[in-house]
């Protein structure tokens, strides 16, 4: 419970004093009985008639962008969200169903480890925070060639880039062919990003684009900043960490990829513990 005597102000927190029952923001609230207001609009009257993705967008970044919204939907769809209990975030999920946890618990474990540096949301936002900074270079006259090489030397990677375990990420040709279909696909940073590729191609690292560079160069060039980027894609795994789940949840419990200890090869110093019949 709250003290609701007076406190000494000398004794209070001066960075904080000014937030004790106050919270002032632009982004909007809920008015108990009347409405919900999100940045200067009402939710019940002009927000109302906006899909589930134009709403997240306009929540994220202010940006009223039907079309766009449209090609996050499918930035989601084909890039991320995939039923396969293998890929390393889904295993929460999957995990989670064979334990008999909840849906929600095991989306959002699965969630939070998108956060990876090799995999997920840090490729997506380090991908579009290289394509701005390469591109910043260009204009000034710099060559492609040296802001490749010094993001290697300082980083020793280039996000959006690097060593495929296949031939070709598989995810490139339908994104790609889709945002043609809408016009989207003909940006100046689609075309930084295919000769990014075009120059790793001539040298020894032969790295190759991978999905989040194309996802990058497509927003970017709309005018999505990193930072937008990555919020509207925070949520972007989650269809797939929840079939995973339901698909889990149906067998036997405990049994997603078990392993018998006979298959464990022990390398350590100490000795392996008896246990007792």
């Amino acid at each position: 419970m709250p003290n609701n005597k007076q406190p000494n102000r000398a004794a209070r927190h001066s960075k904080l004093e000014k937030y004790e029952d106050n919270w002032q923001t632009s982004m909007g609230g809920w008015f108990a009985g009347e409405d919900v207001i999100l940045r200067g609009k009402s939710v019940f009257t002009e927000l109302n008639g906006k899909g589930w993705m134009e709403y997240l967008i306009f929540a994220c970044t202010g940006k009223e962008v039907p079309d766009v919204a449209r090609l996050m939907e499918a930035i989601w769809v084909i890039s991320s969200s995939f039923p396969d209990p293998r890929i390393w975030n889904n295993r929460i999920s999957a995990l989670a169903g064979t334990v008999r946890s909840t849906n929600v618990l095991g989306a959002a474990g699965s969630l939070a480890v998108t956060e990876a540096t090799l995999y997920g949301m840090r490729p997506i936002i380090g991908a579009a925070d290289f394509l701005h900074r390469a591109q910043q270079n260009l204009d000034v006259g710099e060559e492609l060639s040296s802001i490749i090489r010094r993001e290697l030397k300082e980083y020793r990677s280039v996000y959006g880039f690097g060593r495929p375990l296949i031939n070709r990420d598989e995810r490139i040709k339908p994104m790609l062919e889709y945002a043609q279909s809408m016009g989207f696909a003909d940006g100046s940073y689609v075309k930084l990003v295919f000769d990014i590729e075009e120059y790793f191609a001539t040298t020894r690292f032969k790295y190759q684009m991978n999905i989040a560079a194309l996802t990058a160069a497509l927003m970017t060039d709309l005018g999505f900043t990193p930072t937008e980027f990555y919020h509207v894609t925070t949520l972007a795994f989650s269809a797939g960490a929840m079939a995973c789940y339901i698909d889990a949840v149906e067998k036997d419990e405990g049994s997603f990829f078990p392993l018998r200890t006979s298959r464990v090869e022990f390398k350590g110093r100490e000795e392996l513990r008896k246990w007792r019949n």
